[in-house]
This record gives C-alpha cells, structure tokens and sequence, in this order.
C-alpha cells in the first residue's frame, strides 16, 4: 500500500487528488494539510511514503517544507513531488535541489497523475531528460569543473558513469545494458554514489550530475 500525504493551500485541489487516490487499491490517503508547516507536522506523525507538496504556500511554502523533510533523519525514506500550476520555474527547480524526487504540474490527466505516484514511490525520478535539460539550461549558469569537483571525487569511474547515465533518464536496468553490468551492479553502483554525495534519491543525483559539469546539456 502507498501512502499518500496531501499539502496544498486549496481545498478544491486537495480534494480532487484525494478523489482520484482513494479510487485506487494500492494508494491510501493518510493526511491532509493547507501549508508546508502542517505538512511537514503530518509527515512525522504519519510516515507517508509519498508527499505531494504544493510549491506555493502560504506561512510555508513547498521548497522549505521539502527542505525540513529532506534534514529530518526519520524521514529519509519519504519521496516528495512537488505540485506547481506553472511547470518549469525556478521554483521547481530550488525544490529539486532542496530534495524533491520530481514535480508535476496540476492539470495533469489523472492516468498520468496515478502512475507518477506510483513511479515516485519506487523511488525512481520524475524528471524527464527532456525536462531536465531544460531546467539546467535555465537555471546552472555555469557547470563545475569535473576535475575539481569535491562530490565527483569521492566516486569512481563506474560510479560516475552510472550517475551520468542517470541523469539521462535510464533505469537501472538499461544502465545496466548500457555498462554490460548485472542489474544488481547497476544498482550498487547508483546507491552507493547516492550514499556518498547525500542524495536523498535518484532526483538529486540528476541535479548533481548536471551542476558538477559530469553531464552537460544540451540545448533542447
């Protein structure tokens, strides 16, 4: 079962996604919450699986109620998406580097929205290449130097190989393919790069492969 907390100031909004989840057998709504401080109250005392967080709140709004998630030790096993009327923005992409594990944007069909839930609860990122480069473009003026990087140091050769593939939008298993590598190694390799840069999930890794220089992007 996944569990589902709801933040977000509208009613309306609140109850229309409450609507479409609860239809589902597999995804459970465990709370709602109008702001970010809320919200983040919520996640504590119900240790949600998913958080759908509206970026624009009053009192709290979504990056910084991502951002005490993401500092929060006993929620480290919680995915945030953030929810946004206006898709690409600075917004989204400050929530990204805060620990969000993707965005979408609200009027979004409701196939699409119940199996980004999904998807985000697997762990894996909402995050398109072809969203993420555009995000990039518009928000890194300028990549980090590769042979300098901190992060990157800490990695070896296939652990930033994998990270780069990453970043390209590839599963495991098609990193896996694409290394000639077991599945499972393609795993270790992205968790252990997780673990060493302090990724919350595969989200930040895109962000960080992109802000390091290790991927640079292409103009779309």
């Amino acid at each position: 079962m996944i569990r589902v907390l709801l933040v977000d100031d509208q009613p309306l909004i609140r109850s229309g996604f409450r609507a479409l989840l609860d239809m589902e057998d597999d995804i459970e709504v465990v709370a709602e919450a109008a702001n970010g401080g809320e919200g983040v109250a919520l996640a504590r005392k119900h240790l949600p699986d998913i958080a759908l967080i509206d970026i624009q709140m009053p009192l709290v709004d979504g990056i910084e109620a991502t951002r005490r998630i993401a500092a929060d030790p006993d929620l480290a096993a919680m995915h945030v998406v953030i929810l946004t009327n206006y898709g690409l923005d600075e917004y989204v992409f400050n929530a990204l580097r805060a620990g969000a594990a993707g965005f979408l944007v609200k009027d979004i069909e409701p196939e699409d929205f119940l199996h980004a839930v999904r998807v985000a609860a697997r762990g894996d990122a909402l995050l398109a290449p072809s969203i993420t480069r555009k995000l990039i473009n518009r928000y890194v003026s300028q990549p980090l130097d590769t042979g300098t990087h901190t992060g990157l140091k800490e990695l070896t050769n296939r652990e930033r190989e994998a990270v780069a593939l990453v970043a390209q939008g590839l599963s495991n298993d098609e990193i896996a393919d694409r290394m000639v590598i077991s599945p499972l190694t393609a795993k270790t390799h992205v968790n252990r790069a997780m673990v060493k840069l302090h990724a919350r999930d595969r989200a930040q890794l895109v962000v960080f492969a992109y802000e390091s220089g290790l991927v640079v992007p292409r103009s779309s």
